[in-house]
């Protein structure tokens, strides 16, 4: 049993946090306007669009993801209005709650837990579904670990003109995303996952086809703060405060702070430590006996998906790694409850220590539950 008490997070978010950005977060507050501020945030702005692959307007929304993802949904279509949601896991089917929550009319396309979504069924019922007004996708649904084909879905929603709306909280910045390049006109992250900084901030991307959208839709009954045309206004006439409300600076620093490290060391290099953590994390696991819950084609390098070994109890599992060797990874959803379990490979997750304190972890479970 290791005597460092601190827990270690292995889960899909948030993420442990490297010591330079928790150090960059400490720094004195700065106010969220003025000469000090501007150019701190416009290079945070710079390396997002890098991270992105975009030059569309980008704003950064004080909150969780979904947020910015409500101020998405909320901004290109009105009450009543039509929305087709494909899903293949909880997530997904969340995002249909979240559009309903908005007076929108849910058209779902449900592709099996487990498998990933099907472009060319998306195509069909678009096809089926004229007067639909938008697509909203999970990129990565992270209660199986499914990566979704993005990249073929948004070019059958540009095929067809149809916007499309990305939920890539769990995605951006840890695999290939290049939102101009794949036609993306919504994209959400946040920077408590791939990104690697401490919660409070969801930057979204709007494209120029979702702006022409949003004014041909009109003034909108309600919502000023989810209102992207706010953001608009604040960026295009404030240039001095070019935000409508107070930003989380500390948090801003951190995420330049992190920025940096990405962009400046290369994405593809980033992006390859995630997987050779997740090749690691299931090579250990498959030797101990563990089936993994997504194929490999589909797998995301983000998060991996355990299906539980027979007779094994998860909890009692999970319980044991937080208690002796303070791990802490996550567990099913709804009908994966039980069935399930589900590692992180982001932030410091992504490093061979933790990676091999989990293995170690495990095997020393099975060690003890097999005498």
């Amino acid at each position: 049993m290791t005597t460092d008490k601190r827990v270690r997070l292995m889960i899909p978010g948030p993420v442990d946090v490297e010591e330079d950005i928790l150090a960059a977060l400490a720094e004195p507050t700065l106010p969220h306007y003025g000469q000090t501020w501007l150019p701190i945030y416009q290079e945070a702005l710079e390396r997002l669009r890098q991270v992105f692959g975009t030059r569309n307007d980008l704003f950064m929304i004080p909150g969780a993801g979904t947020a910015a993802l409500e101020a998405g949904m909320s901004s290109l279509m009105r009450s009543g209005d039509r929305v087709l949601v494909p899903h293949n896991g909880f997530f997904g089917r969340r995002m249909g709650t979240v559009a309903q929550g908005w007076g929108l009319e849910v058209i779902p396309v449900e592709a099996p837990t487990g498998q990933p979504l099907d472009p060319d069924a998306i195509r069909r019922r678009l096809a089926a579904e004229p007067d639909v007004q938008a697509v909203v996708v999970v990129h990565l649904e992270t209660s199986t670990g499914i990566l979704n084909p993005l990249r073929e879905i948004a070019a059958v929603t540009n095929e067809l003109g149809v916007p499309i709306i990305v939920d890539a909280v769990s995605s951006l910045g840890g695999v290939p995303l290049l939102v101009d390049e794949w036609g993306i006109d919504v994209c959400v992250t946040v920077i408590n996952k791939c990104l690697a900084c401490p919660p409070g901030v969801a930057p979204i991307s709007v494209s120029r086809r979702a702006w022409e959208q949003i004014e041909r839709k009109g003034k909108r009954a309600h919502g000023w703060y989810l209102n992207l045309e706010t953001w608009r206004w604040y960026a295009a006439n404030w240039p001095w405060h070019p935000t409508p409300v107070t930003l989380p600076t500390n948090n801003i620093v951190a995420l330049l702070t992190s920025l940096r490290q990405i962009t400046e060391g290369g994405l593809k290099a980033y992006y390859a430590r995630f997987a050779q953590a997740a090749n690691r994390v299931r090579e250990g696991l498959r030797h101990l006996g563990f089936e993994m819950f997504a194929a490999d084609d589909c797998a995301s390098p983000l998060i991996t998906a355990v299906y539980a070994l027979p007779g094994m109890d998860l909890s009692d599992f999970q319980k044991y790694l937080l208690r002796e060797h303070q791990i802490l990874i996550s567990g099913g959803l709804d009908d994966l409850f039980g069935k399930i379990f589900r590692v992180g490979h982001i932030g410091k997750a992504a490093s061979p220590e933790y990676v091999e304190a989990f293995l170690a972890g495990v095997e020393a479970y099975l060690g003890q539950n097999r005498a």
